[in-house]
């Protein structure tokens, strides 16, 4: 490749030469085995060489330039179900020690990693050597180059696609005579570009092309970053063969997919979003501009429920006893990066019988179809598009479903399952059109790194979501929901640009939220501005704590999107384990939309989203893209001197706080809710300061109830107290309800870790013994009393993170409560501090700093003692930047 990297640097190097050869459908046929923390199996690329794709983009670019084109009218994908004729035709029919073995007389060249290199020894092949493009180089040959690390590839094999029957179609010719390169080349070519109404047909014969015979194994060798495959003869893309097979098997210590257990104690594995995106868990075309669909077939213990990227609500088939299969699919082209899986023994959670929140399937809220119901045009390549069909443009609620580990099956109910659609319901209302048909919610284990993660047609969501009532639930998934426009159907040509997902999905989740609740527009208003003054405090921290280089939303300038001949690229600090808790891209993307918004008024504004969503969905975009339409679309007495050079220059290619912001900031007066927070700290800031004994007739200080930002706004202020006396802090603790619970679990908590690896999943007949020692024996006496009726009920003590409960505040709350516990040596509550970094992993990295900051020998000691507890477990970048502080 004609780039260089830095062994010891922190980029992420995307190896694919894309500008050869795309991926334009993956078919995987895996097995996923606990017991080895593997999964293996085989993955069947199809193949479009350069000189077509080329053609086809040129054609979206030129569509996408005028507004007259016609768009494409298609019919909508419906569940589809490929049956898979011999669910273990290829992981059963041979032994992987004898993958190496290529041809006579070749040795076994597997290396210490495990993969099996058959090229000639003394070849010495390297991507820089070998890639070359299209065209005739003398006696070089093509090299097909894939991203992939930390997996064994075992063989790779050409797939034999002409043998299949009914493959005739595909040819121009009326019968296959003489099978040849070029024969099964032109069958899969008619294939990847079959028009998108025969969605179903296409996926049917991707199926049975995937079992197809192999006609002849494929050289190949592996680097820290690549798979390399060529085969003998082949001089170009257009010569190499259009459909192969690849065996392969991850690694245990995979960056891709972390293998865990859940919060009940069970086994599961799930891809984490990992840097390395899914390069260690197949071997793929990772650069965004490879848009792909996909089938996936994933075997598992029948114990075990899969869920995965698709438009289908994947249902299991026995295939023998104690196994079961499952099988999805996606018709819309999307990054490998997006694919998303976790395989465990999850329980789905369903609304309870003549529930309150059954109602919430009846939207309140209904826009104006004219604002987002632009019939006739898409500009993207050909897939069945939500966008072209009617029923789904006028669909407020998707349908959804809900999984989580049982022990959190109550508070799911309880709070994210009532949620769900009046959040679905204000993101139509919003931005209309859902981009996909369906979503499942899943709560993934303790270990995840953040709070939520959206994916095409799955979310994961982190349990610490769960506590604290409906606030951060409601705002994190209206965060998630709005991926699905801003990152998924609508997705980053350049990885530096993340602004242009977490800037979009920060600033609509604010609307979306106000618009679930059903605010007035005043108290929609004031709860925004509160949480405005919230972020900026946050980007004023991060802008003192990052990198310089760092704080650029547009770090390659005239370059973004540059890729080299190739096609492959480089990500700048893609590997930097610390990347993934900056949030600089949230933050200042936020405050650029919010900018705009103002600027233009809301109704200017969102009226011009929907349009933009509507041009480009389906497609991949830089900042400039946005930026153009949006001026070119607003009224010249509204413009106001903006243009697209000025915010690149003050927002996109500067560090630091933007100076059109710190204006805003220093000029703007505080909202309401922000103002009643300064009235409360004042009140603290005079409790303190009493003495010891006070005047008989000196009256107690009333307190104001606060909403959940308002608290977090009240405790930061708190921290920028010098001193807190311990009595001031019990007292806070007192008022706003801040301890999690006691130190000993609670004895329904006790009960159910007791019991719950001894009952199956079908809980109700098991009645429970009679448990004398638990607080409230009442709760316990009706007979009949089962484990899975007493996961509905309110913990005991009313502070359980695996039970319902009102009472515990929201992590973000008790985040703060915890800095304020460490700065001031508040010993009586370092249980709490503990309980927070073992339960709340994704914000607990920032509070181990705190720790080793204060250079307090028992607050290290804790520090130490909670990450040994958790290491194992934990996120491997998290770890990684904790083990630097503390050692």
């Amino acid at each position: 490749m004609d780039m260089q990297l830095d062994p010891a640097g922190d980029d992420l190097p995307l190896m694919a030469n894309t500008s050869h050869i795309l991926v334009k459908h993956y078919v995987l046929d895996l097995d996923v085995d606990f017991e080895s923390q593997v999964i293996e199996g085989t993955i069947v690329l199809f193949l479009e060489d350069g000189d077509r794709f080329k053609k086809q983009n040129r054609s979206v670019e030129e569509a996408c330039q005028s507004e007259s084109n016609k768009g494409c009218k298609l019919g909508m994908p419906e569940p589809c179900h490929v049956p898979v004729t011999n669910a273990m035709t290829f992981s059963s029919e041979m032994e992987y020690n004898d993958c190496a073995i290529c041809s006579k007389g070749e040795k076994d060249t597997s290396d210490k990693d495990g993969n099996h290199d058959n090229q000639e020894h003394a070849a010495g092949i390297s991507s820089s050597k070998r890639c070359c493009d299209t065209g005739n180089h003398g006696s070089e040959e093509f090299l097909l180059v894939l991203d992939c690390c930390d997996l064994s590839v075992l063989k790779v094999e050409e797939v034999d696609v002409a043998a299949v029957p009914g493959m005739e179609k595909f040819t121009r010719s009326p019968e296959l005579t003489v099978v040849s390169e070029e024969l099964r080349n032109q069958i899969v070519r008619e294939l990847v570009t079959l028009p998108a109404n025969r969605w179903r047909e296409q996926l049917d014969y991707y199926a049975r092309c995937s079992q197809a015979a192999g006609c002849g194994e494929l050289l190949f060798d592996t680097d820290t970053w690549s798979l390399q495959i060529r085969k003998t003869g082949a001089q170009t893309a257009t010569d190499f063969p259009h459909a192969i097979r690849i065996w392969y098997k991850t690694k245990p210590e995979g960056r891709s997919v972390t293998w865990t257990s859940d919060q009940s104690g069970r086994p599961c594995v799930y891809t984490v979003g990992s840097p390395v995106n899914n390069r260690a868990l197949f071997p793929c075309q990772e650069p965004p501009v490879a848009m792909s669909t996909w089938q996936a077939t994933v075997r598992a213990a029948a114990s075990f429920v899969v869920l995965m990227s698709g438009e289908n609500s994947a249902k299991p088939t026995q295939l023998w006893e104690g196994c079961s299969s499952w099988y999805y699919y996606v018709t819309m082209p999307m990054p490998a990066s997006t694919f998303t899986i976790a395989v465990g023994c999850w329980t789905e959670v369903k609304m309870e019988p003549c529930s309150s929140g059954d109602s919430a399937t009846e939207t309140p809220f209904s826009p104006p179809e004219a604002d987002f119901r632009h019939v006739g045009v898409c500009s993207h390549m050909e897939y069945p598009c939500r966008f072209q069909n009617a029923s789904a443009t006028t669909q407020q609620i998707i349908p959804h479903r809900v999984f989580a580990p049982v022990c959190l099956t109550g508070a799911c109910q309880e709070t994210l399952l009532q949620l769900i659609p009046p959040c679905l319901s204000a993101a139509h209302s919003v931005l209309g059109t859902h981009p996909f048909s369906r979503l499942d919610v899943l709560i993934v284990p303790a270990n995840f790194p953040s709070l939520g993660m959206a994916s095409p047609h799955i979310m994961f969501l982190s349990q610490s979501i769960l506590t604290g009532g409906s606030h951060l639930c409601g705002t994190r998934l209206c965060h998630e929901i709005a991926h699905a426009w801003f990152g998924l159907a609508l997705g980053a040509r350049d990885w530096t640009e993340e602004w242009l997902s977490e800037g979009f999905a920060s600033h609509l989740e604010d609307v979306f939220w106000a618009a679930a609740q059903q605010l007035a527009p005043h108290e929609a208003r004031e709860q925004q501005e509160l949480r405005a003054c919230l972020r900026w405090r946050r980007l004023q921290d991060e802008m003192q704590s990052s990198p310089t280089e760092m704080q650029v939303l547009r770090p390659n300038k005239d370059k973004t999107g540059h890729t080299s001949d190739s096609g492959a690229s480089v990500i700048k600090h893609g590997l930097n384990p610390e990347k993934i808790f900056m949030q600089v891209h949230y933050l200042k993307g936020y405050f650029l939309l919010r900018f705009l918004a103002e600027r233009l008024g809301d109704e200017t504004y969102f009226s011009f989203l929907r349009k933009f969503v509507h041009a480009f969905h389906g497609q991949l975009i830089l900042s400039q893209d946005f930026l153009q339409m949006l001026l070119e679309n607003i009224p010249e007495e509204k413009r106001l001197e903006l243009s697209v050079e000025n915010i690149y220059q003050d927002w996109l290619e500067s560090s630091g706080i933007p100076k059109p912001l710190q204006r805003e900031r220093s000029a703007g007066a505080e909202c309401g809710l922000a103002r009643q927070v300064r009235a409360e700290v004042t009140k603290w800031i005079r409790v303190n300061r009493r003495p010891r004994r006070r005047k008989r007739r000196e009256r107690e200080a009333v307190f104001e109830k606060l909403l959940p930002d308002q608290l977090v706004l009240l405790l930061e202020h708190l921290l920028e107290q010098k001193t807190l006396s311990h009595r001031t802090l019990q007292s806070l603790q007192r008022t706003y309800h801040l301890q999690d619970q006691d130190a000993e679990i609670c004895a329904c908590c006790e009960l159910a870790s007791t019991y719950l690896p001894f009952i199956p999943l079908t809980l109700d007949s098991k009645t429970l013994p009679p448990a004398p020692s638990l607080e409230d024996p009442a709760v316990w006496s009706t007979p009949g009393r089962t484990l899975k009726s007493l996961l509905s009920l309110p913990c005991v003590r009313g502070g359980c993170g695996n039970l319902k409960s009102a009472a515990v505040p929201s992590s973000r709350v008790r985040h703060r409560w915890c800095e304020l516990i460490v700065k001031h040596k508040f010993t009586k509550a370092y249980e709490s501090v503990e309980r927070f970094l073992q339960e709340d992993q994704a914000m607990g990295v920032y509070l181990y700093g705190e720790l080793m900051v204060s250079e307090d020998a028992r607050q290290q000691q804790l520090a130490r003692r909670c990450f040994e507890r958790t290491r194992e477990q934990m996120d491997r970048s998290s770890a990684q930047v904790v083990a630097d502080m503390l050692f």
